[in-house]
């Protein structure tokens, strides 16, 4: 059996450059092939276990050093992170991102749509913040991303989610819509996501259905782009949109 690889074609990462800091060292690999883990074994110990602690604690320093208490490792172990409490938010970003394929599968004969699948996809990815107990103190971990060095690791990790949404649910365009569908994800997740924030309905019903309108508003004008400046245009607006969701005064 072939291997299933990623491989968006070279060509198109070269020809447009706006995603270039963010995707150029995205790491391609076969589903046959297990994904290494995103952290060294130390690192991996003390975050998982400050993970438990973000409930009472917050996305604070108190946290690490709790993991690290936790894990058997002294305080000064903290330095470790040289993001401090944001390296905790990054961690949960990573490993609800690589984890997602193990979560959801759609077997052929479900005959859902791209669509559909893009949509059970954000939505398993956003319970995952429930299920791993955070939801509750999400929107300081909107607020960490939002801080000005903070951002770019922020959108390089929403790119990714996009990038593997798409991904899980079949798409295999090697064109110029490989950005737009990605860029547009972006928009989409983030402004779903701080809308769960202050969702109170069971089981996410009302951030289910703001992101089915939010979709079906970017099928509406998904043709809408000619050509690739308008594209940037989109981009450029699409990321103030992201920044702004996360609190960024723009």
């Amino acid at each position: 059996m072939s291997q299933l690889l990623r491989t968006p074609t070279r060509r198109l990462l070269q020809s447009t450059s706006t995603l270039r800091p963010l995707l150029s060292n995205r790491t391609y690999y076969s589903y046959e092939t297990p994904l290494p883990p995103p952290y060294p074994p130390t690192e991996t110990a003390i975050l998982s276990s400050a993970l438990t602690h973000v409930p009472s604690l917050g996305w604070t320093v108190d946290t690490l050093r709790q993991g690290a208490r936790d894990s058997g490792y002294l305080d000064a172990s903290t330095n470790l992170f040289p993001k401090a409490e944001f390296e905790l938010v990054l961690y949960h970003l990573r490993t609800q991102r690589l984890g997602l394929k193990d979560r959801i599968q759609f077997p052929d004969e479900a005959g859902m749509g791209t669509t559909a699948k893009v949509r059970a996809l954000v939505m398993e990815r956003l319970r995952g913040n429930v299920e791993s107990n955070v939801q509750g103190r999400w929107q300081e971990a909107l607020g960490l991303m939002s801080l000005a060095g903070n951002i770019p690791p922020s959108l390089r990790e929403l790119y990714l989610l996009a990038d593997e949404i798409w991904f899980l649910a079949g798409d295999e365009a090697v064109d110029s819509s490989w950005y737009t569908k990605r860029a547009t994800l972006s928009s989409i997740y983030a402004a779903t996501e701080t809308y769960s924030t202050t969702d109170v309905s069971s089981d996410f019903k009302d951030t289910e259905e703001f992101l089915g309108r939010r979709l079906e508003e970017a099928r509406v004008v998904g043709g809408a782009w000619r050509n690739v400046r308008e594209w940037i245009g989109f981009q450029g607006v699409a990321t103030v949109n992201m920044a702004r969701n996360w609190g960024v005064r723009i």
